[in-house]
């Protein structure tokens, strides 16, 4: 439940209710580039990963934000993602964070790849890196810069940057 106290529940039986009023919000949020402040509120509760439950280092602050706003970002994820598969600015050989792939994928395809070039005769060598941690987090000023090659409009890249 976000800082606003409405359990998602209520609004997913209201959805008939809400569509037309949050729609409104969603196209002017969008047109003038501004994330409502409400939606940058949040909860954060600490869940453990892995190791000694006394070390802070072991939590993962999550932050529980306003439905009506993960609506939005999912919205403009989605638009994102499907603007930058369109234009094949992610290689095929991108394994995290892509629907239908994981570590395991990216090892099978490393694994054949690998297994090919041994069987035709050639050297090869093999270096796997773990950064733990390595996407924890992210610069929010360096990101839309990252995204604007992209051919991404500058609506959606303002409004990620807000």
């Amino acid at each position: 439940m976000g800082p606003d106290g409405i359990h998602p529940r209520v609004l997913r039986e209201l959805v008939e209710v809400l569509t037309k009023p949050l729609s409104i919000i969603y196209q002017q949020s969008r047109l003038t580039r501004e994330v409502p402040v409400d939606w940058r509120l949040g909860n954060v509760m600490p869940i453990y990963k892995k190791g000694w439950k006394e070390d802070l280092g072991n939590y993962r602050p999550v932050r529980l934000t306003l439905v009506q706003g993960k609506v939005m970002e999912q919205t403009i994820l989605s638009a994102m993602t499907q603007h930058i598969q369109d234009n094949q600015a992610i290689r095929p050989s991108q394994h995290g964070f892509m629907k239908g792939r994981s570590c395991l994928t990216n090892l099978i395809s490393v694994y054949d790849k690998v297994t090919r070039l041994v069987d035709e005769v050639k050297a090869v060598d093999v270096l796997y890196l773990d950064f733990s941690k390595a996407f924890d987090t992210i610069s929010h000023s360096i990101f839309p810069e990252k995204l604007a090659p992209h051919g991404l409009d500058g609506c959606m890249l303002h409004w990620v940057r807000n």
